[in-house]
Protein backbone atom coordinates (compact mmCIF):
# COMPACT_ATOMS: atom_id res chain seq x y z
CA UNK A 1 0.00 0.00 0.00
CA UNK A 2 3.21 2.13 0.21
CA UNK A 3 4.92 4.65 3.18
CA UNK A 4 3.38 6.45 4.78
CA UNK A 5 2.66 10.37 4.21
CA UNK A 6 6.18 12.20 5.99
CA UNK A 7 6.38 15.87 6.58
CA UNK A 8 9.11 17.90 7.91
CA UNK A 9 8.67 21.37 10.72
CA UNK A 10 9.32 24.41 9.08
CA UNK A 11 13.10 24.24 10.16
CA UNK A 12 14.41 27.19 11.79
CA UNK A 13 11.13 28.54 13.48
CA UNK A 14 10.52 24.59 15.04
CA UNK A 15 11.55 23.53 18.01
CA UNK A 16 14.71 21.54 19.14
CA UNK A 17 15.00 18.40 18.56
CA UNK A 18 14.94 16.31 21.84
CA UNK A 19 18.42 15.06 22.04
CA UNK A 20 19.71 18.09 21.73
CA UNK A 21 21.97 17.55 19.01
CA UNK A 22 22.55 21.07 17.05
CA UNK A 23 21.27 21.10 14.18
CA UNK A 24 21.76 23.66 11.22
CA UNK A 25 19.80 26.44 10.48
CA UNK A 26 19.96 26.02 6.36
CA UNK A 27 20.68 28.73 4.04
CA UNK A 28 19.28 32.41 3.92
CA UNK A 29 16.03 33.08 2.42
CA UNK A 30 17.09 34.32 -0.64
CA UNK A 31 20.80 32.79 -1.26
CA UNK A 32 21.55 29.84 -2.87
CA UNK A 33 22.88 26.24 -1.30
CA UNK A 34 25.88 24.35 -2.39
CA UNK A 35 24.66 21.52 -4.44
CA UNK A 36 25.33 18.19 -2.92
CA UNK A 37 29.00 17.11 -4.80
CA UNK A 38 27.64 14.06 -6.23
CA UNK A 39 24.84 14.98 -7.40
CA UNK A 40 23.75 16.82 -10.65
CA UNK A 41 21.42 19.60 -11.38
CA UNK A 42 17.93 18.82 -10.70
CA UNK A 43 18.98 15.63 -8.56
CA UNK A 44 16.65 15.60 -5.31
CA UNK A 45 18.59 14.77 -2.40
CA UNK A 46 18.06 13.87 1.51
CA UNK A 47 16.01 11.55 3.02
CA UNK A 48 12.53 10.66 2.46
CA UNK A 49 11.45 10.48 5.94
CA UNK A 50 12.64 9.20 9.30
CA UNK A 51 11.12 5.86 11.05
CA UNK A 52 9.26 6.53 14.36
CA UNK A 53 9.62 3.88 17.53
CA UNK A 54 8.43 0.66 16.97
CA UNK A 55 4.29 0.97 16.13
CA UNK A 56 3.94 4.36 14.90
CA UNK A 57 4.12 5.40 11.51
CA UNK A 58 7.13 7.76 11.06
CA UNK A 59 4.73 10.55 9.57
CA UNK A 60 6.87 13.21 10.80
CA UNK A 61 10.81 14.03 9.90
CA UNK A 62 13.33 16.22 12.41
CA UNK A 63 12.78 19.63 12.48
CA UNK A 64 15.67 20.72 10.89
CA UNK A 65 15.98 17.79 7.91
CA UNK A 66 16.73 19.50 4.49
CA UNK A 67 15.91 17.65 1.56
CA UNK A 68 14.73 18.19 -2.44
CA UNK A 69 17.46 20.93 -2.24
CA UNK A 70 17.11 21.11 -6.38
CA UNK A 71 19.41 22.93 -8.69
CA UNK A 72 21.08 25.66 -7.42
CA UNK A 73 21.69 27.95 -10.38
CA UNK A 74 25.16 29.62 -10.74
CA UNK A 75 25.78 32.96 -12.54
CA UNK A 76 23.41 33.51 -15.56
CA UNK A 77 26.56 34.95 -16.90
CA UNK A 78 28.02 39.14 -16.65
CA UNK A 79 25.66 40.62 -19.11
CA UNK A 80 21.81 40.62 -18.78
CA UNK A 81 19.63 37.35 -21.07
CA UNK A 82 20.39 38.64 -24.79
CA UNK A 83 17.36 37.73 -26.96
CA UNK A 84 17.41 34.20 -28.00
CA UNK A 85 15.40 31.29 -29.67
CA UNK A 86 13.94 27.97 -28.35
CA UNK A 87 15.27 24.53 -28.43
CA UNK A 88 15.97 22.86 -31.53
CA UNK A 89 13.44 20.86 -30.73
CA UNK A 90 10.49 23.05 -30.78
CA UNK A 91 9.93 22.88 -34.73
CA UNK A 92 8.89 19.17 -33.98
CA UNK A 93 6.25 20.37 -31.63
CA UNK A 94 4.88 23.14 -33.78
CA UNK A 95 4.69 21.39 -37.14
CA UNK A 96 1.73 19.41 -35.56
CA UNK A 97 -0.06 22.39 -36.28
CA UNK A 98 -1.23 22.17 -39.62
CA UNK A 99 -1.90 18.28 -39.11
CA UNK A 100 -4.21 19.24 -36.02
CA UNK A 101 -5.72 21.34 -38.57
CA UNK A 102 -6.96 18.88 -41.00
CA UNK A 103 -7.58 16.36 -38.34
CA UNK A 104 -9.80 18.85 -36.66
CA UNK A 105 -11.67 19.27 -39.73
CA UNK A 106 -11.86 15.81 -40.07
CA UNK A 107 -13.63 15.28 -36.47
CA UNK A 108 -15.88 18.07 -37.66
CA UNK A 109 -17.15 16.47 -40.74
CA UNK A 110 -16.36 13.07 -40.59
CA UNK A 111 -19.03 12.65 -43.38
CA UNK A 112 -17.41 14.75 -46.06
CA UNK A 113 -13.60 13.92 -45.05
CA UNK A 114 -14.79 10.06 -45.55
CA UNK A 115 -16.50 11.07 -48.83
CA UNK A 116 -12.86 13.46 -49.88
CA UNK A 117 -10.91 10.28 -48.92
CA UNK A 118 -12.90 7.77 -51.12
CA UNK A 119 -12.42 10.12 -54.10
CA UNK A 120 -8.41 10.04 -53.76
CA UNK A 121 -6.26 7.65 -55.61
CA UNK A 122 -2.95 6.45 -54.50
CA UNK A 123 -1.10 8.91 -56.81
CA UNK A 124 -2.91 11.77 -55.44
CA UNK A 125 -2.49 10.84 -51.79
CA UNK A 126 1.53 10.16 -52.16
CA UNK A 127 1.18 14.00 -53.54
CA UNK A 128 -0.32 15.30 -51.03
CA UNK A 129 1.52 13.76 -48.24
CA UNK A 130 4.67 15.12 -50.34
CA UNK A 131 2.96 18.88 -50.06
CA UNK A 132 1.98 18.13 -46.41
CA UNK A 133 4.62 16.38 -44.87
CA UNK A 134 7.36 19.12 -45.76
CA UNK A 135 5.28 22.04 -45.39
CA UNK A 136 4.40 20.96 -41.91
CA UNK A 137 8.01 21.04 -41.14
CA UNK A 138 8.20 24.39 -43.35
CA UNK A 139 5.81 26.19 -40.73
CA UNK A 140 7.93 24.54 -37.71
CA UNK A 141 10.79 26.00 -38.64
CA UNK A 142 10.04 29.31 -39.22
CA UNK A 143 7.68 29.68 -36.27
CA UNK A 144 10.36 28.47 -34.65
CA UNK A 145 13.24 30.93 -36.21
CA UNK A 146 10.65 34.06 -35.74
CA UNK A 147 9.74 33.57 -32.12
CA UNK A 148 12.21 35.38 -29.50
CA UNK A 149 12.44 36.28 -26.05
CA UNK A 150 14.76 38.42 -23.54
CA UNK A 151 14.80 39.59 -19.82
CA UNK A 152 15.65 42.83 -19.73
CA UNK A 153 15.81 44.98 -16.20
CA UNK A 154 12.61 45.17 -16.06
CA UNK A 155 10.25 42.78 -17.88
CA UNK A 156 10.25 39.54 -20.01
CA UNK A 157 9.86 40.07 -23.42
CA UNK A 158 8.35 37.49 -25.66
CA UNK A 159 8.03 38.02 -29.71
CA UNK A 160 6.12 35.39 -31.60
CA UNK A 161 4.48 35.24 -34.80
CA UNK A 162 5.35 34.48 -38.74
CA UNK A 163 2.64 36.63 -40.49
CA UNK A 164 1.20 38.54 -37.60
CA UNK A 165 3.31 39.77 -35.18
CA UNK A 166 2.92 39.96 -31.60
CA UNK A 167 5.25 41.10 -28.56
CA UNK A 168 3.97 40.17 -24.77
CA UNK A 169 6.33 42.42 -22.54
CA UNK A 170 5.88 40.64 -19.17
CA UNK A 171 6.90 42.99 -15.77
CA UNK A 172 8.87 41.50 -13.71
CA UNK A 173 7.51 43.02 -10.49
CA UNK A 174 4.14 41.54 -11.74
CA UNK A 175 5.00 37.80 -11.64
CA UNK A 176 3.31 35.50 -9.25
CA UNK A 177 4.27 32.20 -10.33
CA UNK A 178 6.73 30.52 -12.43
CA UNK A 179 6.06 26.63 -13.30
CA UNK A 180 8.30 24.00 -15.13
CA UNK A 181 6.24 21.84 -16.85
CA UNK A 182 7.92 18.24 -18.45
CA UNK A 183 5.56 16.05 -20.46
CA UNK A 184 6.43 12.73 -21.45
CA UNK A 185 7.45 13.39 -24.86
CA UNK A 186 9.71 16.20 -23.77
CA UNK A 187 11.17 14.33 -20.81
CA UNK A 188 12.23 12.00 -23.52
CA UNK A 189 13.78 14.92 -25.25
CA UNK A 190 15.71 16.82 -22.37
CA UNK A 191 13.29 19.36 -22.57
CA UNK A 192 11.28 21.92 -20.57
CA UNK A 193 8.40 24.11 -20.68
CA UNK A 194 8.06 27.20 -18.93
CA UNK A 195 4.89 28.67 -17.71
CA UNK A 196 4.52 32.04 -15.94
CA UNK A 197 1.26 33.41 -14.42
CA UNK A 198 1.00 37.32 -14.39
CA UNK A 199 -1.26 39.39 -11.48
CA UNK A 200 -4.39 40.59 -14.22
CA UNK A 201 -4.01 37.94 -16.93
CA UNK A 202 -6.63 35.39 -17.62
CA UNK A 203 -4.37 33.14 -19.38
CA UNK A 204 -0.56 32.23 -18.94
CA UNK A 205 1.97 33.26 -20.94
CA UNK A 206 4.34 30.13 -22.15
CA UNK A 207 8.35 29.51 -23.26
CA UNK A 208 7.63 25.86 -24.81
CA UNK A 209 10.54 24.47 -25.41
CA UNK A 210 13.68 24.85 -23.39
CA UNK A 211 16.36 22.77 -21.74
CA UNK A 212 15.25 21.29 -18.74
CA UNK A 213 18.86 23.22 -17.23
CA UNK A 214 17.93 26.49 -19.21
CA UNK A 215 14.15 26.55 -18.15
CA UNK A 216 15.28 25.90 -14.56
CA UNK A 217 18.34 28.47 -15.00
CA UNK A 218 15.51 31.20 -16.34
CA UNK A 219 13.27 30.64 -13.45
CA UNK A 220 15.44 31.04 -10.98
CA UNK A 221 16.03 34.03 -12.66
CA UNK A 222 12.61 35.52 -12.96
CA UNK A 223 11.56 34.68 -9.43
CA UNK A 224 14.66 36.97 -7.93
CA UNK A 225 13.75 39.63 -10.09
CA UNK A 226 10.25 39.27 -9.12
CA UNK A 227 11.95 39.51 -5.69
CA UNK A 228 13.56 42.70 -6.53
CA UNK A 229 17.08 41.78 -6.51
CA UNK A 230 19.07 43.62 -8.77
CA UNK A 231 20.03 41.95 -12.27
CA UNK A 232 23.61 41.97 -10.84
CA UNK A 233 22.42 40.29 -7.83
CA UNK A 234 19.72 38.16 -9.58
CA UNK A 235 22.47 36.22 -11.49
CA UNK A 236 23.94 35.16 -8.69
CA UNK A 237 21.24 34.16 -6.30
CA UNK A 238 20.62 31.48 -8.04
CA UNK A 239 17.45 29.01 -7.07
CA UNK A 240 16.27 29.69 -3.80
CA UNK A 241 16.58 26.00 -1.41
CA UNK A 242 13.53 23.59 -0.78
CA UNK A 243 12.63 22.64 2.49
CA UNK A 244 9.96 19.36 2.09
CA UNK A 245 7.10 19.60 3.82
CA UNK A 246 4.94 16.62 3.23
CA UNK A 247 5.23 13.57 0.04
CA UNK A 248 2.58 11.76 -0.70
CA UNK A 249 3.11 7.17 -1.57
CA UNK A 250 1.08 6.18 -4.27
CA UNK A 251 0.19 3.53 -1.93
CA UNK A 252 -1.73 6.29 0.12
CA UNK A 253 -2.50 7.61 -3.00
CA UNK A 254 -4.01 4.89 -4.69
CA UNK A 255 -6.22 3.91 -1.47
CA UNK A 256 -8.05 7.27 -1.01
CA UNK A 257 -8.50 7.27 -4.79
CA UNK A 258 -10.76 3.64 -3.49
CA UNK A 259 -12.34 5.16 -0.88
CA UNK A 260 -13.71 8.23 -3.17
CA UNK A 261 -17.40 8.08 -3.73
CA UNK A 262 -17.17 10.21 -7.42
CA UNK A 263 -14.69 7.03 -8.43
CA UNK A 264 -17.12 3.93 -8.03
CA UNK A 265 -20.24 6.53 -8.87
CA UNK A 266 -18.69 7.51 -11.95
CA UNK A 267 -17.59 3.93 -12.60
CA UNK A 268 -20.86 2.79 -12.00
CA UNK A 269 -22.91 4.99 -13.74
CA UNK A 270 -20.57 4.15 -17.03
CA UNK A 271 -21.43 0.51 -16.61
CA UNK A 272 -24.57 0.58 -15.84
CA UNK A 273 -26.13 3.36 -18.38
CA UNK A 274 -24.80 1.95 -21.77
CA UNK A 275 -26.46 -1.46 -21.80
CA UNK A 276 -29.75 0.32 -20.33
CA UNK A 277 -29.11 2.24 -23.93
CA UNK A 278 -29.06 -0.94 -25.77
CA UNK A 279 -31.87 -2.27 -24.68
CA UNK A 280 -34.33 0.75 -25.09
CA UNK A 281 -32.86 2.15 -28.45
CA UNK A 282 -30.77 -0.67 -30.07
CA UNK A 283 -28.63 2.37 -31.72
CA UNK A 284 -24.66 1.68 -31.24
CA UNK A 285 -24.67 5.07 -32.38
CA UNK A 286 -26.30 6.15 -29.19
CA UNK A 287 -24.82 3.78 -27.11
CA UNK A 288 -21.03 4.85 -27.90
CA UNK A 289 -22.12 8.86 -27.71
CA UNK A 290 -23.18 7.78 -23.81
CA UNK A 291 -20.94 5.37 -23.24
CA UNK A 292 -17.37 6.59 -24.39
CA UNK A 293 -17.82 10.22 -22.18
CA UNK A 294 -19.13 7.87 -19.17
CA UNK A 295 -16.03 5.98 -19.47
CA UNK A 296 -13.19 8.74 -20.17
CA UNK A 297 -15.18 10.61 -16.70
CA UNK A 298 -14.38 7.28 -14.38
CA UNK A 299 -10.98 7.55 -16.11
CA UNK A 300 -10.13 11.03 -15.03
CA UNK A 301 -11.68 10.15 -11.30
CA UNK A 302 -9.70 7.34 -10.85
CA UNK A 303 -6.64 6.77 -13.16
CA UNK A 304 -6.34 10.15 -14.25
CA UNK A 305 -6.37 11.40 -11.12
CA UNK A 306 -3.15 8.58 -10.13
CA UNK A 307 -1.22 9.64 -12.73
CA UNK A 308 -1.52 13.63 -12.65
CA UNK A 309 -1.13 13.60 -8.45
CA UNK A 310 1.49 10.55 -8.36
CA UNK A 311 4.48 11.08 -6.25
CA UNK A 312 3.02 14.47 -4.73
CA UNK A 313 5.78 16.67 -3.28
CA UNK A 314 5.24 19.78 -1.17
CA UNK A 315 8.35 21.98 -0.30
CA UNK A 316 8.79 25.31 1.49
CA UNK A 317 11.12 27.94 0.04
CA UNK A 318 11.49 31.84 -0.30
CA UNK A 319 9.49 32.29 -3.11
CA UNK A 320 6.30 30.36 -2.14
CA UNK A 321 5.25 26.83 -1.83
CA UNK A 322 6.44 24.31 -4.24
CA UNK A 323 4.72 21.25 -5.88
CA UNK A 324 6.24 18.92 -8.14
CA UNK A 325 3.80 15.58 -9.07
CA UNK A 326 3.18 13.59 -12.06
CA UNK A 327 3.76 10.15 -13.14
CA UNK A 328 3.95 10.83 -17.07
CA UNK A 329 3.79 14.28 -17.32
CA UNK A 330 5.77 15.69 -14.53
CA UNK A 331 4.80 19.38 -12.89
CA UNK A 332 6.51 21.92 -11.06
CA UNK A 333 4.55 24.54 -9.37
CA UNK A 334 4.65 27.29 -7.43
CA UNK A 335 2.15 28.40 -4.74
CA UNK A 336 2.34 31.93 -4.78
CA UNK A 337 3.44 34.19 -1.57
CA UNK A 338 0.52 36.34 -0.38
CA UNK A 339 -1.66 35.20 -3.19
CA UNK A 340 -3.83 32.52 -1.85
CA UNK A 341 -7.80 33.45 -0.67
CA UNK A 342 -9.48 30.55 0.47
CA UNK A 343 -7.96 27.28 1.84
CA UNK A 344 -10.34 24.61 2.06
CA UNK A 345 -10.09 21.36 4.02
CA UNK A 346 -12.33 18.16 2.13
CA UNK A 347 -12.77 15.46 4.27
CA UNK A 348 -14.67 12.29 2.40
CA UNK A 349 -17.20 10.31 4.47
CA UNK A 350 -14.75 6.89 3.51
CA UNK A 351 -11.22 8.97 4.89
CA UNK A 352 -12.57 9.65 8.11
CA UNK A 353 -12.03 6.32 9.58
CA UNK A 354 -8.07 6.70 8.49
CA UNK A 355 -8.50 10.39 9.25
CA UNK A 356 -7.16 11.31 5.89
CA UNK A 357 -8.56 14.95 4.15
CA UNK A 358 -7.62 16.69 0.97
CA UNK A 359 -6.50 20.53 0.86
CA UNK A 360 -7.61 22.51 -2.06
CA UNK A 361 -6.92 26.08 -2.81
CA UNK A 362 -8.16 29.78 -4.36
CA UNK A 363 -5.61 31.61 -5.55
CA UNK A 364 -5.70 34.73 -7.55
CA UNK A 365 -5.10 34.66 -11.42
CA UNK A 366 -3.61 31.18 -10.73
CA UNK A 367 -4.53 27.87 -12.07
CA UNK A 368 -3.03 26.22 -8.76
CA UNK A 369 -6.26 24.45 -7.02
CA UNK A 370 -4.75 21.37 -5.18
CA UNK A 371 -2.06 21.71 -2.52
CA UNK A 372 -2.37 18.21 -0.55
CA UNK A 373 -4.56 15.48 -2.20
CA UNK A 374 -4.45 13.21 0.76
CA UNK A 375 -2.55 13.69 4.00
CA UNK A 376 -3.45 13.05 8.05
CA UNK A 377 -4.95 15.84 9.25
CA UNK A 378 -2.49 17.40 11.31
CA UNK A 379 -0.02 16.51 8.41
CA UNK A 380 -2.47 18.73 6.34
CA UNK A 381 -2.72 21.21 8.77
CA UNK A 382 1.09 22.22 8.97
CA UNK A 383 1.01 22.38 5.08
CA UNK A 384 -1.79 25.09 5.80
CA UNK A 385 0.25 26.98 8.80
CA UNK A 386 2.84 27.58 5.91
CA UNK A 387 0.71 28.62 2.60
CA UNK A 388 -0.68 30.73 5.56
CA UNK A 389 1.58 31.81 8.49
CA UNK A 390 -0.29 32.42 11.67
CA UNK A 391 -3.71 30.77 11.07
CA UNK A 392 -4.88 27.66 12.75
CA UNK A 393 -7.26 25.38 11.89
CA UNK A 394 -10.29 25.84 14.24
CA UNK A 395 -11.06 23.11 16.66
CA UNK A 396 -14.65 23.44 16.72
CA UNK A 397 -17.31 25.32 14.94
CA UNK A 398 -20.85 26.54 16.37
CA UNK A 399 -23.63 24.47 14.43
CA UNK A 400 -26.81 26.53 13.12
CA UNK A 401 -29.67 26.63 16.04
CA UNK A 402 -31.74 24.08 15.99
CA UNK A 403 -34.47 25.45 14.39
CA UNK A 404 -32.57 25.77 10.85
CA UNK A 405 -33.66 21.76 10.87
CA UNK A 406 -37.05 23.24 9.13
CA UNK A 407 -35.15 25.05 6.53
CA UNK A 408 -32.73 22.16 5.69
CA UNK A 409 -33.87 18.82 7.32
CA UNK A 410 -31.15 16.58 8.23
CA UNK A 411 -28.50 18.64 6.54
CA UNK A 412 -28.25 21.73 9.02
CA UNK A 413 -25.88 19.32 10.94
CA UNK A 414 -23.35 19.57 8.34
CA UNK A 415 -22.80 23.36 8.67
CA UNK A 416 -20.88 25.17 10.96
CA UNK A 417 -18.99 28.66 11.69
CA UNK A 418 -15.60 29.98 13.61
CA UNK A 419 -14.33 33.03 13.43
CA UNK A 420 -11.08 33.70 14.98
CA UNK A 421 -8.35 36.65 15.10
CA UNK A 422 -7.12 35.22 11.59
CA UNK A 423 -9.66 33.68 9.42
CA UNK A 424 -13.20 33.54 8.99
CA UNK A 425 -13.61 29.49 8.61
CA UNK A 426 -17.56 27.92 7.40
CA UNK A 427 -18.02 24.73 6.99
CA UNK A 428 -20.56 22.69 4.83
CA UNK A 429 -21.76 18.48 3.61
CA UNK A 430 -22.90 15.73 5.79
CA UNK A 431 -21.32 13.46 3.81
CA UNK A 432 -18.90 15.06 2.27
CA UNK A 433 -17.44 18.14 4.70
CA UNK A 434 -16.03 20.89 3.40
CA UNK A 435 -13.86 23.60 5.54
CA UNK A 436 -13.26 26.47 4.26
CA UNK A 437 -10.84 29.02 5.68
CA UNK A 438 -10.55 32.88 4.92
CA UNK A 439 -7.93 34.95 6.11
CA UNK A 440 -9.77 38.17 7.41
CA UNK A 441 -7.14 40.25 5.19
CA UNK A 442 -8.68 38.75 1.99
CA UNK A 443 -12.21 39.66 2.30
CA UNK A 444 -13.40 41.36 -0.51
CA UNK A 445 -17.02 41.96 0.23
CA UNK A 446 -19.14 40.44 2.93
CA UNK A 447 -23.03 40.23 2.20
CA UNK A 448 -25.85 39.15 4.64
CA UNK A 449 -29.15 37.35 2.45
CA UNK A 450 -32.57 36.14 3.48
CA UNK A 451 -35.10 34.11 1.72
CA UNK A 452 -38.85 34.03 2.31
CA UNK A 453 -38.66 31.28 4.67
CA UNK A 454 -35.27 32.08 6.85
CA UNK A 455 -36.61 35.03 7.32
CA UNK A 456 -39.91 33.82 8.46
CA UNK A 457 -37.67 31.58 10.47
CA UNK A 458 -35.47 33.91 11.87
CA UNK A 459 -32.27 33.22 10.15
CA UNK A 460 -29.95 34.57 7.57
CA UNK A 461 -26.56 33.31 5.18
CA UNK A 462 -23.32 35.54 5.33
CA UNK A 463 -21.62 35.53 2.22
CA UNK A 464 -18.09 36.64 2.25
CA UNK A 465 -16.35 37.46 -1.22
CA UNK A 466 -13.05 36.66 -1.91
CA UNK A 467 -10.63 38.37 -4.47
CA UNK A 468 -10.37 34.62 -6.44
CA UNK A 469 -13.83 34.86 -7.45
CA UNK A 470 -14.58 32.56 -4.63
CA UNK A 471 -17.69 33.00 -2.02
CA UNK A 472 -17.62 31.14 1.38
CA UNK A 473 -20.85 30.88 3.39
CA UNK A 474 -22.26 30.33 6.75
CA UNK A 475 -25.66 29.11 6.42
CA UNK A 476 -28.46 29.54 8.32
CA UNK A 477 -27.18 31.81 11.18
CA UNK A 478 -29.25 33.73 13.78
CA UNK A 479 -30.71 36.71 12.03
CA UNK A 480 -28.98 38.99 15.25
CA UNK A 481 -26.03 36.92 14.65
CA UNK A 482 -25.55 37.25 11.10
CA UNK A 483 -26.04 40.85 11.87
CA UNK A 484 -23.47 41.41 14.07
CA UNK A 485 -21.11 39.06 12.22
CA UNK A 486 -21.64 40.90 8.97
CA UNK A 487 -20.40 44.54 10.17
CA UNK A 488 -17.52 42.71 12.93
CA UNK A 489 -16.75 40.62 9.81
CA UNK A 490 -16.25 44.22 7.88
CA UNK A 491 -14.11 45.84 10.52
CA UNK A 492 -11.33 42.62 10.90
CA UNK A 493 -11.23 42.51 7.33
CA UNK A 494 -9.83 46.57 7.40
CA UNK A 495 -7.58 45.56 10.09
CA UNK A 496 -6.10 42.43 8.32
CA UNK A 497 -5.58 44.50 5.20
CA UNK A 498 -3.51 46.82 7.38
CA UNK A 499 -1.40 44.56 8.84
CA UNK A 500 -1.33 41.95 5.94
CA UNK A 501 2.25 41.06 4.85
CA UNK A 502 3.34 42.29 1.33
CA UNK A 503 2.77 40.20 -1.50
CA UNK A 504 6.63 40.02 -2.55
CA UNK A 505 8.63 37.08 -3.58
CA UNK A 506 11.13 36.21 -0.51
CA UNK A 507 9.56 38.75 1.85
Amino acid sequence: MGGPVTTASPGPKGPPPASGTPVPAGPAPGTAAPAPATASPGDRGGPRGRGGPPGREPWVERPGDQSDQGYQGGPLGQEPWAERRLHPVTPFRRAWAPVAVLAGWAVHDPNQAQEQLTRLTTTALLVGLAVIVPGAALYGFLSWWFTHFAVTDTELRIRTGLLFRRTAHIRLDRLQAVDVTRPLLARVAGVAKLKLDVVGADKKDELAYLGEEEARTLRALLLARAAGFTPEAAREVGEAPVRRLLHVPPGVLAVSLVLTGATWGSLAAALVVPPLLWFATHSVWTVLATGVPLLGAAGASSVGRFVGEYDWTVGESPDGLRIDHGLLDRAHETVPPGRVQTVRIVEPLLWRRRGWVRVELHVAGSSNSVLVPVAPREVAETVIAAVLPGVTVPASLDRPPRRARWCLPLWWRGHGLAVTGTVFAARHGLLRRGLSLVPHAKVQSVRLTQGPWTRFKGLADVHVDTGAGNTVTARLRDAAEARDLLQAQANRSRTGRREARPDRWMA
